[in-house]
């Protein structure tokens, strides 16, 4: 018997502000695409039925700031990303090569884009790389299926003049640009964002997790959001996204008795604890800081004696995050506002997938609790934006013939309760059933992509929301 849908969705209240739908409906889909909704479809005309009655039906959750790489992540980020009800990501530092490789071997079927780090004696040569070595790079990244490049300027800091040349060489090549704020004159702070800020000079770039910047390092937290705030509504050319957990992730690695990201200098420095190995090890024991530990088939946190020997036993590179993100920041920033009613700080995010803080249901629901977000701003900053941003044109919203991306959630529990990518159930009551999945990628890296064994999706970055808001 030939049936008129694949799945259909019964009976969940259907959230989706591009096409103003709110209210109880089923949703019919056919090879992967959302080809009806309407109050009723019979259960005869489908080949599988969900009911998801009493559950919110959204948009698929686009988180466009995670981790899931070999040197960021691991590999368990697609299942931690699947069971947190996320159906796309961007992977925020890549090497793009051991992202693709992942996404083979481990990927649970959600969308993944990537962009690839700048760091001094990795991918340039030094601290202050010319026009031509960026322009060089840019176009490997490309051709390796890359969108583009990420800053990593709070970790591993270029020259001002470098990080202003890397965002318009980005610009000129139209490729993705994202900066962790923080030069060899300015720090990962509200200084170092202010900068950053002013060396993009009106073009194009995404300041990531901006809630990093507003810490308290330089003025009080709320002082600092304020002004983050204020650049934001001045610079529209900035896209922008921050998370809403309490935990940061930075590198444990340390070389001649120092951790090498400056990120854990100052997190150590704000714990009271000496920025040498020394100090990391009696912030682990003291349980300030929380090693990342493969366990079970995700990612765990674990301070004291354990989390000194499992960090010992990887040659100190491990991850370890830090609990330093004050409250009011993370609040401010995911309702502030713009004189339009558009939102300051474009997307909530996690800087998650691999490192264990993939929150964008539970504590996005929990402002939707507290009324400082509705259900539609919610799918805005979870789904709608950030499609936008990455050029998705045919995910983030319901219309008939956009991709099945959907994520069903239990309102009450804050959870995700099942997803769904491409028409395929990539995680049901907290189990992810999920295989394979699609590299977001430009038509540069298709070749690239599909060479791996991936399947690809072709954005137009000039053309999306990046280049175009």
């Amino acid at each position: 018997m030939a049936y008129k849908y694949d799945v259909v969705l019964k009976k969940g209240k259907v959230i989706d502000p591009t096409t103003n739908l709110n209210g109880v409906m089923d949703i019919g889909i056919k090879e992967g695409k959302i080809v009806e909704i309407a109050p009723e479809i019979s259960e005869t005309l489908a080949l599988e039925n969900f009911d998801v009655a009493g559950l919110y039906v959204v948009p698929g959750i686009i988180d466009i700031h995670t981790h899931s790489s070999a040197w960021l992540g691991g590999k368990f980020g697609h299942k931690m990303l699947a069971q947190a009800g996320v159906t796309s990501a961007l992977d925020m530092s890549g090497p793009v090569d051991s992202v693709l490789d992942i996404a083979k071997d481990y990927g649970v079927g959600i969308n993944l884009a990537c962009i690839e780090y700048v760091r001094p004696e990795h991918t340039v040569k030094t601290n202050d790389p010319s026009q031509i070595e960026l322009e060089t790079l840019i176009d490997n990244v490309f051709s390796r299926g890359a969108l583009g490049i990420k800053l990593l300027g709070g970790h591993y800091p270029l020259t001002s003049e470098a990080t202003a040349r890397a965002i318009e060489v980005a610009n000129q090549k139209k490729a993705y640009v994202a900066f962790h704020a923080g030069s060899l004159a300015k720090g990962s702070n509200i200084e170092g964002f202010l900068e950053a800020v002013e060396l993009a000079n009106g073009n194009c770039l995404h300041m990531a997790h901006i809630n990093s910047y507003c810490r308290g390092s330089i003025r009080s937290p709320i002082t600092e959001t304020e002004e983050a705030i204020k650049a934001l509504k001045e610079n529209p050319n900035i896209r922008s996204e921050a998370y809403l957990s309490p935990l940061n992730g930075t590198s444990a690695k340390c070389s001649n008795g120092i951790p090498e990201s400056l990120v854990t200098h100052n997190c150590l420095k704000t714990g009271g604890f000496e920025a040498t190995e020394k100090g990391l090890e009696e912030a682990i024991l003291a349980g300030w800081a929380q090693i990342n530990a493969e366990a079970g088939g995700k990612v765990i946190l674990i301070v004291g004696q354990e989390a000194v020997e499992y960090w010992r036993s990887k040659g100190t590179d491990t991850t370890v995050s830090f609990a330093v993100n004050p409250e009011e920041p993370r609040y401010c920033l995911t309702t502030a506002r713009r004189d339009n009613g558009q939102f300051v700080v474009d997307c909530i995010s996690t800087d998650g997938g691999g490192i264990p803080r993939n929150v964008i249901v539970e504590m996005g629901l929990a402002m939707v609790k507290l009324q400082a977000l509705s259900m539609e701003e919610f799918v805005i900053k979870t789904s709608v934006n950030p499609a936008k941003i990455l050029g998705l044109t045919n995910k983030g919203h319901f219309q008939m013939g956009a991709d099945a991306d959907i994520t069903v959630l239990d309102f009450e529990r804050q959870k995700p309760f099942m997803s769904m990518a491409n028409g395929q159930v990539i995680m049901y009551n907290g189990f992810v059933c999920g295989q394979g999945g699609k590299i977001i990628t430009t038509a540069q890296g298709e070749k690239a992509v599909q060479e791996k064994g991936l399947q690809s999706i072709v954005v137009d970055l000039p053309n999306s929301g990046f280049y175009r808001w």
